[in-house]
């Protein structure tokens, strides 16, 4: 016999085993609960205030309806697999005696390749970001400040690291002997990734004036123009600054370091699963999409440099 619970009731429960037992994260999280959300809105507005009279027709006829609205499918598949793993929770803790979201089609999707920069591309990122910092007058805010930038575009390119890796990272968790840094990823789960020379130099650089920003109470090694530990949206932002005066890509974010390190890994002869291991990624099927990458990349200098292409 099933235990009768409302929408609301399940939410709210089925969030806290996802933060407390499953270690997601809160990003996760927020889009899982918005997505149940607005299924059970769909639901109490056709009169179905409770999770136990969902059924595979009206979730057929929700998703219709988010379809009409124009979500693009990523987003249904999206909102496909919130709802059948909720709803499975629900059996599973007998709140259902069956998942109806078991027979749910998830729209088909085209696998986009990731934008990423070249390596004269790249180059050209950093000298901009150098000739920033040398423009700055020295014991400014401003010139404190470009240091730091300049220290986390080497880490994110340098380390391949997430934008929340960066902008979770503390001072104690950076190995200068060992040129390493630790991390903290998706699931909570710790890493150590290596670090190249530049970045250790722009690391020591940044280090050496972040007491004139950094408020003393905060171990946090990037922080923002208020001493606190940097936001997500300001990496972003400085990022952003920089990629824009670059001619020829639509590379934007810090994502697109990321992309532009693991596919430069690849390019260079590194092993696919040591390149795994350096993203954090838990499938080795999301590390071969950048194999896809090199691959074009070889293609189209193949046909632009050879007699016979």
């Amino acid at each position: 016999m099933t235990t009768r619970k409302s929408w609301d009731e399940l939410i709210d429960a089925y969030a806290r085993y996802l933060a407390h037992e499953l270690n997601r994260s809160p990003n996760t999280i927020k889009a899982y609960v918005a997505d149940l959300q607005d299924c059970a809105e769909f639901h109490r507005q056709h009169k179905v205030p409770e999770v136990s009279g969902c059924s595979l027709n009206s979730l057929r006829q929700w998703l219709a309806t988010v379809q009409q609205a124009g979500a693009a499918s990523k987003t249904i598949a999206r909102k496909v697999s919130a709802a059948r793993t909720f709803l499975q929770w629900c059996v599973d803790r007998e709140y259902l005696e069956a998942n109806p979201a078991l027979r749910l089609a998830s729209p088909k999707q085209n696998q986009q390749l990731p934008t990423v920069l070249s390596a004269k591309q790249v180059e050209q990122f950093f000298q901009l970001a150098n000739h920033r910092f040398d423009e700055t007058e020295d014991g400014s805010v401003e010139r404190a400040l470009a240091a730091r930038d300049l220290a986390m575009f080497e880490v994110l390119y340098g380390a391949g690291i997430r934008v929340g890796e960066l902008t979770g990272l503390d001072t104690q968790h950076i190995d200068f002997s060992q040129q390493l840094i630790r991390v903290r990823g998706k699931g909570d789960k710790e890493r150590i990734v290596p670090i190249g020379v530049p970045a250790v130099k722009a690391l020591r650089n940044w280090l050496d004036l972040r007491h004139t920003v950094a408020r003393p109470e905060t171990s946090a090694c990037f922080v923002g123009a208020q001493g606190r530990r940097i936001n997500q949206r300001v990496v972003r932002e400085q990022v952003d600054r920089i990629l824009e005066q670059i001619p020829d890509t639509a590379a934007r974010g810090p994502h697109a370091l990321r992309h532009s390190a693991a596919t430069h890994l690849l390019d260079g002869g590194a092993d696919i699963r040591s390149v795994q291991e350096v993203l954090g990624h838990a499938s080795l099927q999301t590390t071969q999409l950048y194999t896809h990458v090199s691959i074009d990349r070889l293609r189209e200098s193949y046909q632009q440099a050879h007699p016979r292409a």
